[in-house]
């Protein structure tokens, strides 16, 4: 057990983690990122980083351009201005996409293809050796090896969602993005979720998600990035964001989300 973890696992409240440290350094790094659709501007020259071994909350009400942040990032929209670093290259060359996987908020899967296609799938496109064995693994770890056989359109969403992220780790990333993970899965489905973030922050990966659920990001997460309207409000541990808002040492995240956003002194 890591210092400072509790028993489960989870960090607690409010408790120390090792600095974020240089972005130089860091497995992913975005500078300056602007996404214009149009006229309309939605990310206004993000800047912010991940390093391995560490679980990094993206927060923001909605609207804020989280998704876009992770849909840029991924490459699968493309950037205005700016740059995203995986492993210190360019996010569009093509090391720099083995290197990275992303899991949306839908976990959309190909209804015709089985779960055990699925994964042969991904071992085609990244050209993997050896994959049926690491496969089988994964599979089994997620609790979908009796499913290996059942069609995409045949599964649960918690059992999509189990699916994409053993898609994600087959061809072994370092760099995950999450998009409300959590969102629409059963409480047994959340813990082997949650269970699995921290076991690849161990291994080393880092790992950005995008969600809602503070009380979550307060024992899951190591650092928080508050966006809104595509700027950049304010990033660090809960201790540093509430130092930062002059709140009380042992106030939620829920009141320093709210105090960063400017929704705490909303009229009602």
């Amino acid at each position: 057990m890591a210092a400072g973890e509790t028993r489960d696992g989870e960090r607690p409240a409010g408790a120390k983690v090792q600095p974020a440290g240089d972005s130089q350094q860091a497995l992913l790094a975005v500078r300056g990122l602007v996404k214009d659709f149009g006229r309309h501007r939605v990310l206004r020259g993000l800047s912010f980083h991940v390093q391995a071994g560490e679980i990094v909350a993206l927060l923001g009400p909605n609207g804020a351009g989280k998704t876009t942040t992770l849909k840029t990032v991924a490459g699968l929209l493309r950037l205005t201005a700016g740059q995203v670093l995986i492993e210190g290259r360019p996010h569009t060359d093509a090391e720099a996409r083995r290197g990275l996987a992303l899991v949306p908020e839908v976990p959309s899967v190909y209804e015709l293809l089985t779960a055990w296609e699925h994964l042969e799938f991904i071992a085609l496109a990244f050209r993997l050796s050896g994959w049926q064995a690491a496969s089988e693994a994964l599979l089994r770890r997620y609790h979908l090896w009796e499913k290996r056989d059942a069609l995409g359109a045949t599964l649960s969403k918690g059992q999509r969602q189990k699916l994409l992220i053993c898609a994600a780790l087959l061809h072994r990333p370092r760099v995950f993005l999450f998009d409300e993970p959590l969102v629409g899965l059963d409480p047994a489905a959340q813990r082997d979720l949650k269970t699995s973030l921290r076991a690849m922050r161990d291994e080393g990966a880092a790992i950005l998600v995008s969600t809602h659920m503070l009380e979550t990001v307060e024992r899951l997460c190591d650092r928080a990035i508050v966006m809104n309207r595509g700027e950049l409000l304010a990033e660090g541990t809960l201790d540093q964001l509430r130092e930062r808002f002059h709140l009380p040492t042992h106030a939620p995240l829920e009141e320093v989300f709210l105090e960063a956003t400017g929704e705490g002194n909303a009229t009602p």
